[in-house]
């Protein structure tokens, strides 16, 4: 007689953005009310950064960085056709990921050369997993994600200099260049992802308009975002707001080409919109405050990572899981009530920085929505993530 074979009941580790979509999740929820009792005196942590560049490094190199380790791992395949990194392979990075922030939360009680080294670990064996399928598919537009592991490993690096004692100032410098490139990744992917899925939604009902993007917009909007990221390296304030405001309008245009008004019936869609529009919201934040003193550098970061950043990485963890495990690509409506939790986080963040008085007050309301966000979002995500694909397929 024949064995049947029957799928795992844990899928966990079938795909790469099972793992990495769960770990930024929780680490979300996790990190942001951590940080607040940080802030407020009630924790103190054995790190050998300030508690701010703790706060900063963990939600660019601890969330951000999982999210997109998750992306690379789900969409080289999709782009290349080579077989996903799944297995014990899969463990080695969820393991990696896991040491580097063990260190962090443990730093201060941890020579500085080995939190180094379980920092820089993650992205050299993800390059060493994924790598070779980009070369072999000579897609020379793929070149960018050869780089951004690159550029990600020496933001890590700077951060770590430090206390190190190799450098003097380098950590911020290392954070800022940690943010761009997550801005930048989501010019490039949005540029992508956005109107694409738009298109798709519209053809599919029979629309004829759909969005586009002229390719020279999309090399100018990439080449400011790489323009900026230049000058935050260089520290030239009015440069800095300079390339912030061409940037925020050329990807304002942009924008405004992908038919937004026409996605507001389906929020998988629209929150793709919202979050690319809290970039452009970000970026001429970041050109007001470069060029004016009535913008404080604060609330354009927190437009920029809060919004941004938090929003984009919700929206398209939502859909990749509910694509990639063979689920309908609807939105529950509690993932639509994070979705617009994200949001008023951000606003509140903001508003922090130009009400003083009310400082502590928003702050903590803006974590206390930012995390219910993010366990709302595990709620309906995390059985997606753990368990097989509904269809029987693998992955």
């Amino acid at each position: 007689m024949d064995q049947v074979l029957t799928p795992p009941r844990v899928a966990l580790f079938e795909f790469g953005f099972r793992p990495f979509f769960l770990l930024a999740s929780l680490y979300a929820a996790l990190a942001v009310p951590t940080w607040l009792l940080v802030m407020t005196g009630v924790v103190v942590l054995p790190t050998n950064l300030s508690a701010m560049q703790w706060h900063g490094h963990e939600m660019v190199f601890g969330f951000a960085l999982a999210g997109i380790t998750g992306f690379y791992l789900t969409a080289v395949p999709n782009w290349t056709g080579a077989p996903p990194v799944r297995g014990g392979r899969l463990m080695i990075l969820v393991a990696l990921w896991l040491a580097g922030r063990a260190a962090m939360w443990n730093s201060a009680a941890l020579p500085a050369s080995v939190v180094a080294a379980a920092e820089l670990a993650l992205l050299p064996v993800l390059a060493a997993f994924v790598l070779p399928a980009l070369v072999a598919a000579k897609r020379p537009r793929n070149l960018i994600f050869l780089v951004i592991p690159l550029a990600l490993e020496t933001a890590i690096l700077l951060v770590h200099l430090e206390p190190l004692g190799w450098a003097d100032d380098s950590a911020w410098t290392g954070l800022q260049l940690g943010i761009d490139l997550a801005l930048l990744l989501i010019t490039v992917i949005g540029g992508r992802i956005v109107p694409t899925f738009t298109a798709n939604a519209l053809r599919a009902r029979g629309e004829i308009r759909l969005p586009r993007t002229p390719p020279l917009l999309d090399r100018l909007a990439i080449l400011s975002m790489l323009a900026m990221l230049i000058a935050d390296l260089t520290e030239r304030a009015p440069w800095i707001g300079i390339a912030a405001l061409a940037a925020a309008l050329l990807n304002a245009v942009r924008l405004s080409g992908w038919c937004t008004p026409r996605t507001l019936d389906s929020p998988l869609l629209w929150v793709l919109h919202l979050g690319y529009g809290w970039l452009v919201a970000g970026l001429a934040l970041k050109a007001a405050a470069g060029l004016t003193d009535l913008v404080p550098a604060t609330a354009a970061l927190h437009a920029l990572t809060v919004g941004a950043v938090g929003t984009m990485m919700m929206a398209v963890m939502s859909r990749a899981a509910l694509g990639h495990t063979g689920r309908p690509l609807v939105a529950h409506p509690v993932v639509v009530a994070a979705y617009g939790l994200v949001s008023l986080a951000a606003l509140l963040r903001i508003a922090a920085a130009v009400s003083p008085s009310l400082y502590l007050a928003l702050v903590e309301t803006s974590g206390a929505l930012w995390t219910l966000a993010f366990v709302l979002f595990l709620s309906i995500y995390a059985p997606i993530l753990v368990r097989p694909r509904i269809d029987g397929n693998p992955g």
